[in-house]
C-alpha cells in the first residue's frame, strides 16, 4: 500500500490545480517525421517539469506537490540535467512532466492513442489521475491506448520518468573503481525525444511492412506487403484495404475484423526492372496505404522504400551486388546546447558533416530517431542499426530475463525501423566479453535467429573490441553474418598491453581474416582523442590524431576483404565524469575522439578523414551476385 502512495500521492496532486480549458493545448495535427499514420497530433507547446526528492517524505512531497511553485515551464522533447556533470546527474534521478490539452475533436466515434518516441528510462504514466501504462527503456518508441479522456475540456497528462539505470539495464550503469556512475554515455534523464497523441478512427495500424526482396542486381523485385489492422470498436467492421506502391496498386483485401480483434492484410507486388537504392543513387518508391470502412476513409499511411539487397558472400559484405567497403561515422544524437533531446536542426546538421566528409555509413550504440533514418534514406547513408546491449557483464547476462530483454529491444528495433532501406544489418550488441562463453554463445543464437525470422533480408552483426587475445571464436561467432572489430592500436594499451604496438594492427587483421572466412568484416570503431595543439608525438594534440587517423586508414587500404571502416567519432559528446578516454589531458566528461568539438568546431583531423573517405572506392562491381 505505501508503495501504491508513494506514486499514486504525487498524481493526485497534480491534478488539483487544473488551469481553465483557455489554457490547454488543442494539438496540431504534425510530426517530426513522414513516415507513419495519419493523424498525429504533436504534443508541443508548454509542458511543466519538476524534480522528485525521494529523501523527503510522501506527505512533504504531497504538499509540495499541490501549489505551483517548484514547477518550471519546459518544451518537450527536454532532458533536466543538461549541463550537469556531476556524479548525480550521472547517477540519474526522477522527474515528473505534466501536460494539459483538449481533444482535437470531441466526436464520440474517435478514439486516442499516445506515442512516446524516446523516454529514459522508466516511465509510468496516468491520464487525468489513472494509471493507464509503464514502460522500460530509452531509444525505442512506445504506445498507450488509455480510455478515460475527456471528449471536452481539459485532459492531464502526468509521466514520471526514473533514470536511474541498473545493472540490467541497456545500457548497464554502475560505479567505476573510484565509485564513480557508470553507463557507456551520459545518462541523461527525460523525454529525450517527442509525445504525440494519435487519432484513431474505427481502425488503428499495429504493424506496417513493405519489404522489397531482390534476388539479384538484375532481377526484378517482390514487395511483401503486411499490414496488421486493429478494429478499436465494439462492433464487428468490414474492412478494405489498398495501397500504392511507386505508380503500382497494392490490393490487400477485404476482411472483417471482429470488436478488438487484429487482422493482417497482405499482398505481394512484382516490380519490373526497379530502380535500386545506393549510397550512389538513393531511389526512395512512394508507398501509400488507405483503409475504407463502408466506402470511407477511416486510416492511411504513408512511407518511402527502397529497393536494394544486402548479404554476406563469401566473406564480403554486397549491396546490389557490389562489394561493400564502406567510411562512415560513428555519432551520438547529443548537442551542447540540447543535450541527448535535440531537434531535426541538429540532426540534418549531424548528416549534412557526414556526406561531407565522404561517409556512406552511420553508427551509434542504439537506434536512431526516425527522422535521422528518413534522412539516411534520402541521403544514401547506410546504418549499422545496434540495440545499446553494451558491455552487459557475463553474470548479468547469465540471467534469463536479461537475453529476453534484449531480444524484446531487437524486435521493438526492427519494428520501429525495419522499413528503412538505409539499415543495412542489425547489430545485437557491442563489446560483451571477448572471449565469449556459453552465456554469450546462447543470447547471440537466440538474438540471430529472432533477426532472422522477424528480417530474413539483412544480415545480423555484433560489434568486439579488438584483442589479439580473443582471437578464433569461430564457433561462438557462427551465427554472426558480419563482425565488427573496434580497433584502437596504438591508441589504448589493451589488456596485458597488447594493442599498445600499432604496427602490430596489419598482422592482427589478417589473423582475423584467416579466422572468420566466411564472415564480412568491418572495423566499426576507430578513434583517437585531441584536444590541444602540441607535437604529433603526444597522445592528445591535433597533430596526434591526424598522424594516427593517416595510418590507420593506410592499413585499411592494404585489406581490400574488408567491408569497411567507421571512425569513431563524427561530433564530441558527453560520457561520464571523470571520462579521460586515453588522453593525457583529458577534459571530462566530453569525449574527444571526434572531429567536430562539442562547440562546433572542426578539428585538423576532419580534413585527414575527408580526404581518406573520398579517395576510397566503397562500392566495387564484383565478377558474379
Amino acid at each position: 500500500m505505501r508503495r501504491s502512495l508513494r506514486y499514486l500521492l504525487p498524481v493526485f496532486a497534480l491534478l488539483l490545480v487544473v488551469p481553465a480549458a483557455a489554457h490547454a493545448q488543442r494539438p496540431d495535427e504534425q510530426a517530426l517525421y513522414q513516415d507513419g499514420p495519419d493523424g498525429r497530433y504533436l504534443l508541443d507547446g508548454d509542458w511543466y517539469f519538476r524534480l522528485d526528492n525521494e529523501d523527503q517524505g510522501i506527505k512533504q512531497r504531497w504538499m509540495r506537490s499541490t501549489s505551483r511553485s517548484g514547477w518550471t515551464r519546459v518544451k518537450v522533447p527536454n532532458v533536466w540535467n543538461l549541463g550537469d556533470p556531476s556524479n548525480e546527474s550521472m547517477a540519474g534521478g526522477i522527474g515528473w512532466y505534466r501536460k494539459d490539452f483538449t481533444l482535437p475533436s470531441a466526436d464520440a466515434a474517435l478514439e486516442w492513442a499516445f506515442r512516446f518516441e524516446s523516454v529514459n528510462y522508466r516511465a509510468r504514466v496516468w491520464l487525468n489521475g489513472k494509471p493507464i501504462g509503464q514502460n522500460t527503456g530509452a531509444y525505442v518508441p512506445f504506445e498507450l491506448y488509455p480510455s478515460g479522456f475527456k471528449r471536452r475540456g481539459t485532459n492531464r497528462l502526468v509521466v514520471r520518468v526514473d533514470s536511474k539505470r541498473r545493472v540490467t539495464d541497456f545500457p548497464p550503469a554502475g560505479l567505476n573503481a573510484e565509485g564513480v556512475p557508470t553507463g557507456g554515455w551520459w545518462n541523461y534523464g527525460g523525454l529525450q525525444r517527442e509525445v504525440y497523441l494519435r487519432k484513431l478512427d474505427t481502425v488503428d495500424f499495429r504493424k506496417v511492412l513493405i519489404r522489397p526482396v531482390l534476388p539479384c542486381a538484375n532481377c526484378d523485385a517482390t514487395v511483401q506487403a503486411r499490414i496488421n489492422l486493429k478494429n478499436v470498436t465494439r462492433r464487428g467492421q468490414r474492412v478494405t484495404v489498398t495501397g500504392k506502391f511507386g505508380n503500382q496498386n497494392l490490393r490487400l483485401g477485404t476482411r472483417s475484423i471482429g470488436p478488438n480483434g487484429i487482422v493482417e492484410f497482405s499482398d505481394n507486388l512484382r516490380v519490373r526492372k526497379p530502380r535500386l537504392w545506393s549510397p550512389a543513387n538513393p531511389h526512395l518508391y512512394n508507398v501509400s496505404i488507405t483503409v475504407r470502412v463502408g466506402g470511407k476513409k477511416v486510416a492511411g499511411y504513408k512511407l518511402k522504400s527502397g529497393i536494394r539487397s544486402i548479404k554476406v558472400s563469401n566473406g564480403r559484405l554486397l549491396l546490389n551486388g557490389q562489394f561493400v567497403n564502406t567510411r562512415g561515422l560513428g555519432l551520438h544524437e547529443d548537442s551542447k546546447e540540447q543535450g541527448f533531446a535535440i531537434d531535426n536542426e541538429r540532426r540534418e546538421e549531424l548528416v549534412k558533416l557526414a556526406k561531407e566528409l565522404g561517409a556512406t555509413s552511420l553508427r551509434t550504440h542504439y537506434p536512431l530517431h526516425p527522422y535521422t533514418h528518413e534522412l539516411a534514406d534520402r541521403e544514401g547513408l547506410l546504418i549499422w542499426s545496434e540495440i545499446p546491449v553494451y558491455t552487459v557483464k557475463t553474470q548479468v547476462l547469465k540471467q534469463p530475463a536479461v537475453r529476453r530483454l534484449a531480444v524484446e529491444e531487437l524486435r521493438r528495433n526492427i519494428e520501429a525501423n525495419g522499413n528503412h532501406a538505409s539499415v543495412m544489418l542489425w547489430s545485437i550488441g557491442n563489446e560483451l566479453s571477448s572471449q565469449p562463453g556459453p552465456v554469450q554463445v546462447a543470447y547471440i543464437r537466440s538474438a540471430v535467429k529472432f533477426a532472422k525470422e522477424m528480417d530474413p533480408t539483412r544480415p545480423v552483426g555484433i560489434a568486439v573490441a579488438a584483442y589479439p587475445n580473443s582471437l578464433c571464436q569461430a564457433e561462438q561467432y557462427k551465427a554472426i553474418d558480419v563482425l565488427g572489430l573496434n580497433d584502437y592500436f596504438g591508441w589504448y594499451p589493451g589488456p596485458s598491453g597488447q594493442i599498445f604496438d600499432r604496427t602490430k594492427l596489419p598482422g592482427y587483421l589478417d589473423a582475423v581474416r584467416a579466422c572468420y572466412p566466411d564472415k564480412a568484416l568491418m572495423i566499426t570503431e576507430f578513434g583517437a582523442e585531441a584536444n590541444r595543439d602540441g607535437p604529433a608525438e603526444e597522445k592528445g594534440t591535433w597533430a596526434f590524431q591526424q598522424e594516427w587517423i593517416n595510418f590507420q586508414l593506410g592499413v585499411f587500404a592494404t585489406k581490400p576483404w574488408l567491408s569497411g571502416a567507421i571512425y569513431w567519432a563524427l561530433n564530441e559528446f558527453w560520457v561520464r565524469p571523470n571520462w579521460e578516454g586515453g588522453n593525457p589531458r583529458p577534459n571530462p566528461p566530453i569525449h574527444q575522439k571526434g572531429l567536430v568539438t562539442y562547440d562546433g568546431v572542426r578539428k585538423p583531423a576532419f580534413a585527414d578523414v575527408q580526404r581518406g573517405y573520398t579517395s576510397t572506392q566503397q562500392f566495387i562491381p564484383a565478377a558474379t551476385d
